[in-house]
């Protein structure tokens, strides 16, 4: 992180933003994702998770909401912001499903330009996020995430893997990138109990993949790691490839997460 100026900015904006709507109620902020896995990429988001004291009012939400909405996304010239608020109660002693008390992502912007505020709802994804920021220990304000967040037991971040999946096929053609990169992600965290940077994720399946899926996916890895979504293009020959490649990476998650079942 240190070397991008414009994101440890935007990082200082949203720690201050949080600070100002949470107070003393915020114990800590801490990055995940790319930042802490392998470095931000062309497209990559800033991802911070939040731990609070207590669940926010209605007039906190609208404050936090109205505050990412300047600081995130393109139109603002700026990276996109996930932002995750949890309540420290809900996730230690930790249980499975987790509870979300607050989500910030452009993907949803315009349901929030609408009118929607986040609400508290389970989020699975939670223990793919406490791994992360656990992983990275990179706090942005308060203690070492160890300090405050019990460690996610590698059933539940089976279990979490597994649930989104649905949401990722019904993204497979507006987002093939990241769809692609995240299948690789969940087959290899699957495999080895680590969650790995998109690109070492990709780098893993290669390795496991028959020739004629590698394409699809060597492509995907090309664009994350040196091209804008704007810039991103696919040719009939490799858009005929991505469906078959998912099938097969689905199998192979479908039978190492029945194999974790039974275990």
């Amino acid at each position: 992180m240190t070397g991008d100026t414009g994101a440890v900015n935007q990082l200082q904006e949203i720690a201050g933003l949080a600070g100002g709507v949470l107070g003393g109620d915020l114990i800590g902020a801490y990055l995940h994702g790319s930042s802490v896995l392998g470095g931000l990429r062309p497209a990559s988001d800033v991802d911070v998770l939040l731990i609070s004291r207590r669940s926010m009012t209605e007039r906190e939400r609208r404050a936090l909401l109205g505050g990412l909405l300047e600081i995130s996304g393109t139109r603002n010239k700026t990276r996109p912001v996930e932002l995750t608020v949890v309540v420290q109660s809900e996730v230690k002693p930790w249980r499975y499903p987790p509870t979300c008390d607050f989500l910030y992502g452009e993907w949803l912007r315009a349901e929030y330009e609408a009118g929607k505020v986040p609400q508290p709802e389970p989020l699975p994804d939670l223990a793919l996020l406490i791994t992360m920021a656990l992983t990275g220990d990179y706090p942005l304000v308060g203690p070492r995430p160890i300090q405050i967040l019990d460690p996610v037991p590698n059933s539940d971040l089976v279990r979490a893997s597994v649930a989104g999946i649905p949401d990722l096929l019904d993204n497979l053609d507006g987002d093939t990138r990241n769809v692609l990169l995240t299948f690789a992600r969940i087959w290899t965290t699957l495999t080895t109990g680590q969650i790995r940077p998109k690109d070492a994720a990709a780098d893993w399946a290669l390795a496991q993949l028959p020739p004629e899926h590698r394409p699809a996916l060597e492509h995907a890895r090309q664009l994350y790691l040196n091209c804008r979504y704007c810039d991103e293009s696919w040719s009939e020959t490799l858009q005929a490839q991505v469906r078959p490649l998912v099938d097969h990476v689905l199998a192979e998650i479908d039978r190492l997460s029945t194999r974790s079942q039974r275990t």
